[in-house]
């Protein structure tokens, strides 16, 4: 079945009010169940390498479409896209975890952390510090170097605190997100490749995930990454 996502999303973006979404609720909800089907099929496939997703439901992952709009500017009330976050704990998870975000032009896959709290930040600079000849490694390695953008996300312009400027692991240290992402484009969404895509970078990117998750042993579920 051809996925009904994008043209719903493009739509919605042209018609961001409720008043049409009111009026096309049925296309919503279909977009809502077939995205729920395949959040379940992507976790299936999920559990052959990272068991510990045994207990998620789709509905764990899957984030709510209607936009908290009220500390914001943007009082558009939807959102002009699906998105799941597959980790331990689910969306509202603390931990890395597998994120997939889709959205007409904008699809990607990504895995990390994203934006964590200070507490979380310092305990991946010091595994970064402890480690970083490791993550190093890993983010060389054949099967993600090339095949995801490198590491990504915000980073401080000048040193964090406690760590020197010629840190041999520095440009790691002063990230401030940690992502891996791949993007996606609107016709691998529609066919459904991209659910073969996700699979195969979600496994690519385990031992980054890996590699944060032993950083946050300790940490307790809070609110997360993507």
């Amino acid at each position: 079945m051809e996925s009904p996502l994008i043209p719903f999303l493009r739509d919605l973006a042209e018609n961001n009010h409720k008043e049409w979404m009111d009026g096309h609720r049925g296309r919503y909800l279909h977009a809502k169940e077939f995205f729920l089907m395949e959040v379940a099929e992507l976790l299936q496939g999920m559990l052959a390498f990272e068991p510990l997703l045994e207990s998620l439901k789709p509905k764990d992952c899957v984030f709510r479409q209607n936009r908290d709009i009220r500390f914001s500017a943007d009082k558009r009330p939807y959102k002009t896209n699906m998105a799941a976050y597959f980790a331990v704990g689910g969306k509202k998870s603390l931990g890395p975890g597998y994120y997939l975000h889709v959205e007409p032009g904008r699809s990607f896959l990504a895995c990390g952390v994203w934006m964590p709290p200070a507490d979380t930040l310092k305990r991946i600079r010091q595994e970064i510090d402890y480690s970083g000849a490791e993550l190093y490694q890993l983010l060389q390695h054949p099967t993600v170097k090339g095949y995801f953008n490198g590491l990504e996300g915000d980073q401080l312009k000048t040193s964090p605190r406690d760590y020197p400027a010629d840190h041999p692991y520095i440009d790691y240290l002063r990230h401030k997100s940690f992502i891996l992402s791949k993007p996606l484009t609107d016709d691998q969404v529609t066919n459904g490749v991209y659910k073969m895509l996700a699979l195969q970078a979600f496994e690519r990117a385990k031992p980054f995930s890996d590699f944060l998750s032993r950083a946050l042993e300790e940490v307790e579920d809070g609110s997360g990454l993507i």
